[in-house]
Parts: C-alpha cells; sequence; structure tokens
C-alpha cells in the first residue's frame, strides 16, 4: 500500500486518501467539473470540518453548510454534498461502514465491476480510473481487468507524473472535440 497518492498539493491530503479507503471514495466521489487537485483534497477539508469520514457520521449529517463553508469543497456544494451523503449511506448500509470492502470484498473483476457501479456517482470512467488506482497503486488483483489502456491516475506516482497526465489529458480533449467539431 502507498504511502501517498500524488493526486494534491497537499502531503496532508495526498497521505490521507491513500490510507483512508473512504476518502479516496469520497475523492473520485468528488472528481466531476473540478481539477485532480480539487477533488482529491475534499475529503481533508471535511475530515478537517467534521473530524472524521466515518460512513455512519457522514450518513447521520447535513452535509450541504460543510460543503459550502468558505472555501467551498466542490464548485457544485449541494450536489456533491448529497452525492457524499448518498455513498456514505451505500458504504454504511452495504459495508458495515468498511469502505474498504468494496474491492477486498470482490471475488473477481466483474464482482469489483459491480461494487464500483453501485457507488453512487460512479459511472464507466470512475470505473475505470479507480480500478487503475487499485490495481497499480494498491495492488489489487481484482481491479487488473478494470484497467483502460490509455493513462489514468492509476498511473501517478509523483507530483511530475500528475502534470504529465494531466497535460496527455488535456491533448486528448483538444484532440477528440476537434474530432467532434469535424463531423
Amino acid at each position: 500500500m502507498p504511502d501517498r497518492l500524488y493526486f494534491t498539493e497537499s502531503d496532508d491530503a495526498n497521505a490521507l486518501i491513500a490510507s483512508d479507503p473512504m476518502a479516496l471514495l469520497i475523492g473520485f466521489a468528488l472528481d466531476q467539473q473540478v481539477t485532480v487537485q480539487k477533488a482529491f483534497a475534499g475529503p481533508l477539508v471535511l475530515r478537517e470540518r467534521i473530524g472524521s469520514l466515518d460512513p455512519a457520521q457522514l450518513a447521520s449529517a447535513d452535509l450541504e453548510p460543510v460543503f459550502r463553508q468558505k472555501p467551498a469543497i466542490h464548485r457544485f456544494p449541494r450536489n456533491m454534498a448529497k452525492r457524499v451523503h448518498e455513498l456514505a449511506v451505500h458504504v454504511q448500509e452495504r459495508y458495515d461502514g468498511d469502505a474498504a470492502r468494496v474491492w477486498t470484498g470482490a471475488a473477481d473483476a466483474d464482482d469489483l465491476r459491480a461494487n464500483l457501479s453501485a457507488l453512487p456517482g460512479f459511472g464507466e470512467m470512475k470505473i475505470k480510473a479507480l480500478g487503475a488506482v487499485l490495481a497499480k497503486r494498491f495492488g489489487v488483483e481484482a481491479a487488473r481487468d478494470l484497467v483502460p489502456g490509455h493513462p489514468t491516475l492509476g498511473d501517478v506516482d509523483s507530483p511530475q507524473a500528475l502534470d504529465d497526465y494531466q497535460a496527455a489529458k488535456r491533448a486528448h480533449k483538444a484532440e477528440w472535440s476537434k474530432a467532434t467539431t469535424r463531423s
């Protein structure tokens, strides 16, 4: 298990998402329409404001004011507070509050895919990205078949690798955008 995931500029946030499975899931839940750095710094900010990332506590809390507090945890505080709340409820009810069981309890790639797709807000891109992180950074064997053929956050193993990943992603999006405007 890595002691850091280099997804933010904050060493504390990087350590948290590597050591706390719920923090990792929250970071992925927030990774939408904000930078990777903002999304994965969110779990640390949330923990600082609430005191814990325990799914039972998050499931019973009104998260919207916490997400809206300045600076906001996400650019869409109401929607993301709701999504994190739903994620916490799901982890609490389905995994008895143990977020790691989402992957440690998966028998194989199909089982893991089903577990990940059942998480609120986790579509195909997040399943592949989280699968890549689990396979490449945490050695989760059931995640190996989820890893796509293109670079993902699973390839990020340093601050420079994050910069490289983001530059490649921007270039890919620009190419895709050009291709769609031509057709």
